[in-house]
């Protein structure tokens, strides 16, 4: 594997599960891996569990690790090709890029989306010249349109909490009062149409996610409906996709949030959420506070999908 951006890029799913319960049953088995190698970790956007569980896998793993906060602790980089540089931006990526894979083995990107031009976002300009331009293997850690080591940590959570073999995961917007991109929603689908569970995405309508994302998925507006019966609710706020809208929040109905009454038409579902979390906007105290809720382990899994990748990833250079 040379590269991780999406589900695609990690093969077949059992096999990539059974490879992540391996290594959770002995993280350091692989500890000569990464010896003298170096990941650099970039970061256009902020993070907590991201951070930590990729810097904490790739240790797991014998490497070096480097972090660069590129808004906080680096010149300001231009991303876009052909500008006249005569602002604040004293860089183009264009020379970051190589010069920054000069001085590490494998570099790891989290670059959210603008939410502004639908086109540019999908586009994925930034992580695509990493892709383009490092010479070295590339791995997002959150690009503008997917989150791949957080699904990946999803579907392994998923696995080991499941009572059937193929339950009901159902993947439900809920309120927030910023604009979210899409790119958790975006990829949990993809991740989710790639097995052969029931996968049901509900949402109000205006918040339809992108036709490649949504793919087999059953599209359901109405959340109660959607409920019924659910192994598995997966709660995220995401805003607009559509034409003019992209980028809007369109609403903040708060009978989206989920509570003890929406979870009760379930089959004892496990909650989930990829996290940070609006307490009692997305989801109430009572249901993420409860027992079935499986957001803490859901985050310790974290470590384990970035070390299957990076794992990976060492192993093709």
């Amino acid at each position: 594997m040379k590269k991780f951006t999406c589900v695609a890029d990690i093969g077949p799913l059992d096999l990539a599960v059974a490879e992540a319960m391996r290594i959770k049953a002995d993280r350091f088995a692989w500890s000569d891996l990464g010896r003298n190698k170096t990941l650099l970790m970039l970061f256009f956007n902020s993070s907590l569990r991201t951070r930590l569980s990729t810097q904490k896998a790739a240790m797991n793993l014998g490497m070096n690790v480097m972090v660069l906060d590129v808004t906080q602790g680096a010149w300001k980089l231009e991303t876009e090709r052909g500008v006249v540089m005569d602002g604040d931006k004293a860089e183009h990526l264009l020379e970051a890029i190589p010069v920054m894979a000069s001085y590490c083995d494998m570099i790891g990107v989290r670059a959210f989306a603008g939410l502004t031009n639908r086109e540019e976002d999908y586009k994925e300009v930034v992580i695509g010249q990493f892709l383009k331009y490092a010479g070295c293997p590339v791995f997002s850690m959150e690009a503008a349109t997917r989150h791949p080591l957080q699904s990946y940590a999803d579907l392994i959570t998923i696995e080991e909490f499941k009572t059937k073999p193929r339950p009901k995961v159902v993947l439900t917007w809920a309120p927030h009062p910023r604009a979210l991109p899409q790119a958790v929603p975006n990829s949990f689908a993809e991740w989710m149409n790639a097995t052969d569970y029931d996968f049901v995405i509900t949402h109000p309508e205006g918040y339809e996610l992108a036709p490649e994302f949504v793919g087999d998925a059953r599209v359901e507006y109405d959340q109660r409906k959607a409920f019924e019966g659910a192994d598995f609710i997966y709660a995220k706020n995401w805003s607009a996709y559509s034409g003019d809208n992209y980028g809007k929040v369109l609403s903040m109905d708060r009978d989206w949030m989920v509570d003890s009454a929406k979870m009760a038409l379930t089959d004892n579902a496990r909650f989930m959420h990829c996290l940070p979390v609006r307490r009692n906007m997305i989801v109430t105290d009572e249901v993420i506070e409860s027992e079935r809720s499986i957001v803490i382990p859901e985050a310790a899994n974290r470590e384990i999908s970035a070390q299957a990748v990076i794992k990976r990833l060492l192993e093709s250079i």
